[in-house]
């Protein structure tokens, strides 16, 4: 290891979070690799994520600590969206040499993230070039019978979604425009900018046994939707007036800022989709802990997705949100 990235790295180490000595994390940083011990009658969580310069972030558009913050929150969401609880995570990044003060503010918002979802550092590795690009690893675990999975949707379930939908595609869309004088602190801008994963809600529906199936909404509800009905063979009939869209400011003059629109295609949300058998509806509060719980809909025997406009039409629901290999993106 040369003497710039011994550099790094020590600054890494020094803002690793939580203190690796937890139970659960035997070794973290400084070998090989770390030593995770997991606990009995738990089921552990691997999940994987890319966070890329150009394509998540803007390095002249999102101030640095929300990238530390929000690398960390995305691979996060993924555990509370199984019913599961993180326990650490590991971390590749690859950066321009001359970054010292971008790297400094990143890991500010990385060990408030980590101290925030109780998941400590526990290695990676770094490497050098021209863009930013990281990876985050998070280990996670569920007890062995309560891990919730896209495929356990059945014609019937009731179909629910936490928070309000296209907050955070608005959030992005006030950063990139350059006539937009919203403050820092506007709830669009830090939906985007610091998402908060829903582990607790998730952890509840898993431990009392309401949710039949589940997903996080990270890119889009048309695009999320599909997914959890594909892995469980089914359909779904959703309602438009029902969905928790957006509310956008009267004065905003952003172009394309349909409400529905961003509820359906917007993407960032990290939500919680999940489906509910009919006898259970009754147990789902209206919130839980302050985050809107909101029946928009129901799983068919079908394979087809249905959009219920607010007039009583219906039509296809068509995946219209974040994909990468979408062409012309």
């Amino acid at each position: 290891m040369n003497t710039l990235e011994k550099d790094i790295v020590a600054k890494i180490k020094s803002f690793a979070g939580p203190s690796t000595r937890a139970m659960h994390l035997r070794l973290g940083i400084g070998d090989d690799a770390a030593l995770f011990a997991g606990r009995p009658g738990q089921q552990t969580i691997l999940t994987s994520d890319w966070f890329l310069e150009g394509i998540h972030f803007l390095r002249d558009k999102h101030p640095a600590d929300a990238v530390g913050w929000k690398c960390l929150a995305r691979a996060v969401s993924d555990i509370a969206a199984i019913g599961g609880e993180p326990r650490c995570f590991l971390l590749s990044l690859a950066i321009p040499k001359k970054l010292t003060a971008w790297l400094r503010e990143f890991l500010t918002g990385l060990k408030r993230a980590a101290t925030r979802f109780s998941c400590p550092l526990a290695g990676g590795d770094t490497t050098c070039r021209d863009q930013i690009l990281m990876n985050v690893t998070v280990i996670g675990e569920v007890p062995g019978d309560q891990a919730v999975l896209r495929s356990g949707a059945r014609s019937g379930d009731a179909l629910f979604v936490s928070g309000r939908l296209g907050e955070a595609e608005l959030g992005l869309r006030l950063l990139r425009d350059a006539s937009s004088s919203r403050p820092k602190n506007d709830a669009a801008l830090k939906r985007h900018l610091y998402p908060e994963p829903r582990l607790t809600l998730g952890r509840w529906l898993s431990k009392k046994r309401l949710a039949t199936a589940m997903i996080d909404l990270s890119d889009g509800l048309s695009s999320d939707l599909p997914r959890l009905c594909s892995a469980s063979k089914v359909g779904a009939r959703i309602e438009a007036a029902m969905i928790p869209a957006v509310q956008v400011p009267s004065e905003s003059k952003l172009k394309g800022s349909d409400p529905l629109l961003l509820a359906l295609n917007g993407g960032d949300d990290y939500e919680l989709l999940f489906t509910v058998r009919p006898r259970h509806v009754r147990f789902i509060p209206s919130s839980f802990n302050r985050i809107l719980l909101t029946r928009i809909g129901q799983i068919s025997a079908g394979r087809k997705l249905m959009l219920v406009r607010p007039e009583g039409r219906e039509q296809i629901l068509r995946a219209s949100g974040w994909d990468p290999f979408r062409p012309g993106r």
